[in-house]
């Protein structure tokens, strides 16, 4: 079992949405006080391997200070920013999707923007900023689906020439 896995943060490096979907479950964002070692692990339940970009660096290392998780212990670990390196392909996120043909409703959105989005609603409990700043997380979740398709299809096909 897989889980795709990607989180958004705040300017002091806290954790503020955990997207995690699975094919079993569908998608489950976990928001500001919602993010506790019990609701990750349970999100997590039964999964063998977790799919990131740049996660082995980025979002599992914050997640697992945050909750306190062994998660690069527990879960087998598939970064595909890694995986595009192996196979020779350059790029961040947005910019693969974007020559993969990707969809985004979010385009033009970066990270940026969603620690922006949090601190509209942190302090002012702006709805609309957090429904923006959930739906950029979900595409980024969402994408790493497509993205693995094509990436581990590209790295395969180079391997085997």
């Amino acid at each position: 079992m897989k889980a795709y896995l990607d989180i958004e943060t705040c300017a002091g490096g806290d954790v503020t949405v955990v997207g995690i979907y699975r094919e079993d479950r569908g998608l489950r964002q976990l928001v500001g006080g919602e993010i506790s070692d019990v609701a990750v692990w349970e999100a997590l339940e039964g999964v063998e391997t977790i799919c990131t970009f740049n996660g082995d660096r980025f979002d599992l290392p914050l997640l697992e200070r945050q909750t306190r998780l062994d998660l690069r212990g527990r879960f087998r670990s598939l970064d595909l920013l890694r995986e595009c390196r192996r196979a020779g392909i350059k790029g961040g996120l947005k910019a693969l999707e974007e020559r993969f043909g990707i969809a985004r409703e979010s385009r033009g959105m970066s990270g940026w923007d969603a620690l922006r989005l949090w601190v509209r609603y942190e302090r002012t409990g702006d709805e609309d900023a957090l429904r923006a700043l959930l739906e950029y997380n979900r595409e980024d979740v969402m994408n790493l689906v497509q993205l693995e398709r094509i990436v581990v299809g590209v790295g395969l096909e180079q391997e085997s020439s």
